[in-house]
């Protein structure tokens, strides 16, 4: 999936150009992509080097199970994941690690396509259209919602970003960086200010500027987790009162080296904030991949975009095959 087919409600006409790069960030991309996984996509192809195939029973199962919790897979996921595995085995044979590494990559591709269509997208369909970005600090919230940016500026949309993070100077400070760097608008006020109020000013703004897509920068940090909520739940108040239908997505951004903590992260924001869809960042920097997949069971939330880099193109729209293929499956 390429960046003009993520996002909902582009129009048809994408200018070639972009197409073009699009091709050309496409190509060697599984490559590259396999390469800044590489941690994790190592440390579990260790794991199965270790496993024996003299016997294909109880015994096999049982340290198939073990690679994946150590990934992070997660019990649940893992549980479903190995009934699969075995019921395949049973039916078709499985004799080879390689083969038991192809056949694992097939059932976490099934795993991790959305159940709905079109829910993997990103909608941009309204007017304005309204993301709400959230998560804790030091994720890469802000980063991503610069790459976003551009990313939509790049497919034809005049994005306005909204600096609600009011209790860290850096974080506006970033934001109007990546403004500046993405030749977009911003919304911002001085430091401590009231984030709800800065959110509705930049409503305002892209009402009467025309613009097409808000994207809300939100806190990662108060004095208490308790606080951070009811600051978020106030600030999605204050975007369905302004604007009925809003926010359109709710994007909550998390970094995949926290692990289970992560997943825990998701459970608390998706109690306050209707979460639609998740953003991994930092997958290169992890040896338990597995994460993903454990969010997508847990939770029911859709992966829409990964981070595998520091480089713009290293945020990309989340392939299901693509990442199976890249972590699990045989070279």
């Amino acid at each position: 999936m390429e960046w003009h087919e993520v996002f909902k409600g582009l129009s048809a006409q994408v200018p070639a150009a972009v197409i073009e790069e699009e091709e050309r960030e496409r190509a060697g991309l599984l490559r590259r992509f396999r390469a800044n996984l590489g941690t994790a996509r190592g440390a579990l192809r260790d794991h199965f080097r270790a496993i024996l195939f003299d016997d294909v029973g109880e015994e096999l199962w049982e340290q198939v199970e073990e690679a994946l919790i150590f990934a992070d897979v997660g019990v649940e996921a893992t549980v479903k994941i190995v009934e699969e595995l075995e019921r395949r085995s049973a039916e078709q044979g499985i004799e080879s690690r390689e083969r038991l590494l192809d056949e694992l990559a097939a059932v976490v591709v099934e795993m991790l396509r959305p159940e709905a269509p079109g829910a993997q997208l990103i909608d941009v369909s309204a007017k304005p259209s309204v993301l709400l970005v959230v998560g804790v600090n030091g994720t890469g919230k802000t980063t991503t919602i610069g790459k976003i940016a551009y990313r939509l500026k790049q497919l034809g949309k005049t994005p306005l970003v909204v600096a609600a993070d009011t209790f860290r100077a850096a974080a506006v400070e970033q934001l109007a960086e990546w403004a500046r760097r993405c030749d977009c608008e911003i919304v911002k006020q001085a430091a401590g200010s009231d984030p709800a109020a800065v959110v509705y000013d930049g409503l305002a703004a892209a009402q009467s500027r025309g613009q097409d897509v808000v994207i809300i920068d939100t806190a990662g940090r108060l004095h208490t987790q308790v606080n951070l909520m009811r600051e978020l739940e106030k600030v999605r108040r204050v975007i369905e009162k302004q604007l009925p239908g809003a926010p359109h997505e709710t994007l909550l951004v998390l970094d995949a080296t926290t692990g289970q903590n992560g997943l825990r992260q998701a459970e608390q924001f998706k109690q306050a904030v209707n979460v639609t869809g998740v953003v991994l960042t930092k997958l290169d920097g992890t040896a338990k991949g597995g994460i993903v997949i454990a969010i997508r069971e847990a939770l029911g939330i859709p992966i829409k975009l990964i981070g595998v880099g520091e480089k713009l193109e290293d945020l990309r729209p989340f392939d299901a095959d693509e990442f199976a293929r890249a972590l699990f499956a045989g070279d």
